[in-house]
Formats: structure tokens, sequence, C-alpha cells
């Protein structure tokens, strides 16, 4: 079988794999089945596997007759609890689950680096593990879990990819340090006293309280983080009243905070705190604050990723190879990356021609297919140049 021919194949069975996950999409932590189908496919590749870990993961084990290091190569699996609008023979069948991401793309792309691997075994130096991780979309998140589990022992350098629509299908990017924010979420509760909206003068308005709140809030970016350190604080909800002629007694308040360093990111957290309590009590008004320390920032290894950049364009060429902004976006890839180097890095999905147009967490949501084969190449090239400098 010719070179050209064996990567048709393999593009027609992750098609396939891709378009059955979509049909039978889990949401986070119950990715029972979709566990099932990966291991079972790992296995039919002849390659050793390990289930349960952290839960519902799964990591296929490959070792080479040489020796050499370890490298892992990681895919996210859960789906969201968003409904399928997609008009496609594929859609989900599973009513308020749907795979709004690309996980179903970075399954079949793993899938297909291992079969790969496991069909040119004489390329492989050393070991190569395959991590189908569960849990990526909902706190706190499934690297947590894996690596509880163990899942790191041994392991020299890690690499993860996300499809990703808004750059166009051929284009891979990266880039080294700081590349997805930490992502924390806060919920304020205020209590005022309430009472008759003719009679303010004998109440708390608590949605008076909330409004201020808002705006000190919006202060914190701009006069308590350094201008050359990224931040955003954003306010999501505010929930309160019940009747135009009622001054409510309860407000809510819920917002999330992204930075790119753990000392801004504290900062943030501090100025947040201090000034729901310092602004409640302003106008008589009592606090509460549940504030919830999310993903660390994606940290990229500088050696792995100018390693990203030297293999990519060897394989691709420079013009399809970027560098990639910081993205406030988050990921639990972030906590791989704290304990062994490795990089993340974007496989370009987007394609007006094929619909694949719509943002990531959209109904809508779909990929080109064609940026799988990107991805292995990609995951194929990484693992094995790790190997051969090692």
């Amino acid at each position: 079988m010719t070179n050209q021919i064996w990567w048709e194949d393999l593009q027609i069975h992750m098609v396939e794999w891709r378009r059955h996950l979509h049909r039978n999409p889990e949401v986070s932590f119950h990715e029972e089945k979709t566990s099932s189908f990966v291991a079972d496919m790992l296995e039919s590749f002849g390659i050793e596997v390990k289930r349960h870990i952290g839960g519902h993961g799964v990591i296929g084990i490959l070792r080479g007759d040489r020796s050499g290091p370890v490298v892992m190569l990681r895919a996210d699996m859960d789906a969201l609890p968003i409904q399928d609008e997609k008009d496609v023979e594929y859609a989900s069948q599973q009513a308020g689950a749907m795979h709004a991401c690309g996980h179903d793309g970075h399954i079949s792309m793993l899938l297909g680096t291992a079969l790969y691997f496991s069909r040119h075994k004489q390329e492989v130096r050393g070991e190569i593990r395959f991590l189908f991780q569960p849990a990526e979309e909902l706190l706190p998140g499934g690297a947590v879990q894996v690596i509880a589990d163990g899942a790191l022992e041994g392991i020299d350098v890690i690499y993860g990819i996300h499809l990703w629509t808004p750059l166009p299908v051929g284009i891979v990017a990266s880039t080294a340090g700081p590349m997805m924010a930490a992502a924390d979420d806060f919920y304020i509760d205020i209590k005022g006293k309430g009472g008759h909206g003719g009679m303010p003068q004998a109440t708390v308005d608590s949605i008076v309280a909330g409004s201020a709140l808002v705006m000190q809030l919006q202060t914190i970016v701009s006069r308590s983080v350094d201008p050359l350190r990224p931040a955003v604080l954003t306010i999501g909800t505010m929930q309160a009243g019940s009747a135009q002629n009622v001054i409510a007694e309860q407000c809510k308040l819920s917002g999330t905070v992204r930075t790119f360093d753990e000392e801004t990111r504290m900062n943030m957290k501090e100025r947040v705190l201090s000034m729901v309590t310092q602004t409640g009590a302003a106008y008589g008004a009592e606090t509460q604050v549940k504030y919830i320390m999310g993903y660390p920032p994606v940290v990229n290894d500088a050696q792995e990723t100018e390693r990203f950049f030297n293999e990519a364009t060897a394989i691709f060429g420079p013009d399809r190879v970027q560098n990639s902004p910081m993205l406030m976006p988050a990921e639990d890839f972030a906590y791989y990356l704290q304990k062994v180097p490795g990089c993340f890095m974007f496989v370009g999905a987007g394609n007006p021609e094929k619909n694949a147009v719509y943002p990531h967490h959209h109904p809508m949501f779909d990929f080109d297919e064609d940026a799988m084969q990107t991805g292995v190449k990609l995951f194929v090239a990484m693992a094995k140049g790790y190997a051969t400098e090692c």
C-alpha cells in the first residue's frame, strides 16, 4: 500500500469514528460508552490498554523495540450539555448533548495516531502512551483525577492538540509560554432589606448595592492590574427583584476572571473579595462570595514549542504554521504542563465551504474533518521528533 493510499484509508476510518462519536455524545464524567469504544478500538490495533483511569479515562501503551523516552499524547472525550441543531446525518442522537467543541475529532485523531504507530512500530523508540481523558469541560477537570491516578508517572513529555475552527483548515499554531488563560469564577450574594418601592428610606436596596458593585468590579483590571499583564473580569449574571414596586432584599451576581500568571490571578481574587465586602458595607448590605479557582493557565514549554515550529514547518511548510495569540478560553491540559514539559497545539478546522463557521460551544458547531489528518501528522511528527532527539 502506497503512503498516500494509507493516509486516505486512515481518513476514512477517522471520519467513521468521528461520526459515530458525534451521534453518541456523553457529557463530562459520564463517558462510559465512549471509553469502552476507545479501549476496544485500541485493543483491536494490538495496543495494551488500561481502563478506568481517573474515572472513565483510557491509556493505550505501545512499546517500541528500541529504547527511548516515554511520550504521552492526549485527547479529551467529553461532550457538552447543548442541543445539536445541525441538519446532518451524523447529528447527535442524544437530546441535550452534543460534541460542540471538537472532542469527537480529538478522539478520532488520537485513535488514528495510535493506529499509525501500531502499523509502523519500527518508527517507535521507547514508549508512546495514548491518553484519552474524561471531563475536560467541567470543573474540577478530568486531568486532575487522571494525574491523581498516576497517569503521568514515567512520562518525559506530553503533547495535546485542539481542533480550532477560528483557524482555517490546513493551518497549525502554538506559542511558547502562556497560551490559554486561567479561568476562575465567582458567585456573589447580596442581602439588603426589602420593602415598598415608594418607601426606600426603610430599606436597604440590594439592587443598588449590586449595581454599584458591578461598576466597581470593572475597575479592578484597569486600576489594580499591571497593564502589561492581560486580565479580564466579566459579570455574566445579575438576578434580583420580583415586581416593579418592590425593593429587592436579595441580589445575586456571578462572573468570571481570566488571567495568564499566578501573581495576577491571586491579586484579582483578593481584590474581588475585598471590593465585595467594602461595597456591600457602604450600602449597608450583607455580602457573601463563593470564589472558585478553576483551571490554571496553559503554559507551553519553550523547548517543546520550538520543536512544534520545527516539525510543523518541515511537514506543512512555513506558510501553514503560525504563532498563536494568547487566548482567554481555558483548558485543563494546563495541569499536565505543570508536571512535565510539553506543548499544546491548535489545528485549524474552519471551512466556510463545509459550514464549519460556528464558534466552539455553539449548537451549530461543526469542523472540517480533513483537519484530523493534519492532527495525526502533527502528533506523529512531535512524538518521533522528541524520541529521535532524546
